[in-house]
């Protein structure tokens, strides 16, 4: 029997190779393909093995660089440094790259999932949002050590690092959070909201009793995150969903009216719709002659929708998950979808349950490219083709990239360009 490869602890030099989707670039040694954080396309560096499952692949940080990329900048924040180790914060993976390589870094992933998972060549361009790579970040959730300190925890670990600061968080924000002791093992959620605000929960993730949820307990703020979009004023709850990045909910507003482009009295949906941030576009467009409909999963989440939209009668709720609403029989036609689904992305049913009612332009809002690429692949297959897609840096310092595609039939028996271009 061949004995198990493990390389954990060993040290490596790489030539480091493309960059991946995940915050990591891809190396190879000895017929392996290694993973390597902190590393930049076309440099040379010695890199400690992390994680090794005996397979075809292993995970490493780069701990030295022996030939530096022209993209590569000091990180400024102290727990990416590359002296620490092991003992990096896991919360950003590109620190140690300027803006304009983190844009390009973020658009080769995304055009690689679309040309590797839905056979589409597509030119991409990450744009970069107001307010530069810095104190970007309005929301963030911590995780509290032993000692009762507040920090974030290491990259695939369970080990929180302690945070005096947080540079890429808005500063009224961290130091509610890091300038006192909390209980250990608990998680602590905080939001600085549009009034300057700031709302702390700490939530309890070893309650008293057993079986017993977890418990969220108010330490700071509200509870009420009063945020401004758009020219609307939003009420969102604390914990509820919002977007963390400044500036990205007037942006990616402007964008998903502008490709939805929903007719004066027509009918709209608003999947995922949250709060009612991309409704309240929608009704504005369709006007009272016209209907939108907004689902969503959180029922507080509606309730601060019907509440957001009050003065929007042409709004309609229903609380529940899509795959469930889509299933009813008595929703009216739409002419315009937007869909903004988790992580995770639609999926076959809810695509299929869209491109089965045949609107004449779907908008998808993604923050994975691998789901996005996954869910374009699905519309294909239900007749519809990529025509537009706008890809912003909402999270800069992370692999993370937000995406908004519009999608419209395919006319019948066509192949869209970007295919032709790849097959010819």
């Amino acid at each position: 029997m061949t004995a198990r490869t493990d390389w954990t602890g060993r040290r490596l030099e790489l030539e480091i190779g493309p960059v991946a989707h995940g915050g990591h670039c891809v190396a190879r040694h000895e017929g392996r393909v290694v993973f390597v954080r902190h590393a930049l396309p076309g440099e040379v560096v010695v890199a400690e093995v992390t994680e090794d499952a005996g397979g075809g692949f292993c995970r490493a940080d780069a701990v030295e660089v022996r030939t530096a990329a022209p993209g590569r900048v000091d990180p400024p924040c102290p727990l990416a440094d590359m002296a620490r180790g092991r003992d990096r914060c896991g919360g950003c993976d590109w620190q140690h790259a300027s803006g304009e390589t983190q844009r390009e870094l973020k658009a080769a992933v995304v055009a690689e999932q679309l040309r590797r998972i839905a056979g589409i060549d597509w030119p991409v361009r990450v744009r970069e949002l107001p307010g530069g790579l810095l104190r970007w970040r309005t929301r963030a959730r911590l995780a509290v050590d032993r000692r009762g300190a507040a920090g974030f925890r290491a990259h695939r670990s369970h080990r929180v690092i302690a945070a005096e600061d947080c540079p890429i968080t808005v500063e009224d924000a961290v130091a509610a959070v890091t300038g006192r002791r909390w209980r250990p093992g608990a998680e602590v959620a905080v939001v600085a909201d549009s009034t300057g605000e700031v709302h702390v929960t700490a939530v309890d993730r070893k309650p008293q009793r057993r079986h017993s949820r977890p418990v969220a307990r108010q330490v700071r703020g509200s509870g009420v995150a009063r945020e401004t979009a758009a020219g609307r004023s939003f009420d969102v709850a604390a914990q509820g969903f919002w977007q963390v990045h400044r500036a990205a909910p007037d942006t990616f507003t402007e964008v998903v009216a502008r490709m939805a482009a929903a007719p004066a009295g027509g009918v709209a949906w608003d999947l995922y719709g949250g709060v009612g941030l991309f409704a309240a576009a929608l009704a504005d467009q369709v006007g009272p002659a016209g209907s939108v409909l907004l689902v969503e999963s959180s029922r507080r989440a509606v309730e601060d929708a019907v509440q957001n939209l009050r003065d929007q009668p042409q709004v309609s709720f229903r609380a529940g998950t899509v795959e469930e609403v889509l299933a009813a029989a008595d929703l009216p036609a739409p002419d315009v979808v937007v869909l903004d689904p988790p992580r995770k992305g639609a999926g076959r049913d809810v695509v299929a349950a869209v491109t089965e009612r045949r609107p004449e332009r779907i908008v998808h809002v993604a923050c994975d490219p691998a789901a996005l690429a996954r869910d374009v692949g699905l519309y294909r297959d239900g007749g519809y083709q990529l025509v537009e897609l706008e890809s912003f840096d909402a999270f800069p310092m992370t692999h993370h990239v937000e995406c908004i595609a519009l999608l419209e039939p395919a006319a019948r028996g066509s192949v869209p360009e970007v295919d032709r271009v790849r097959r010819g």
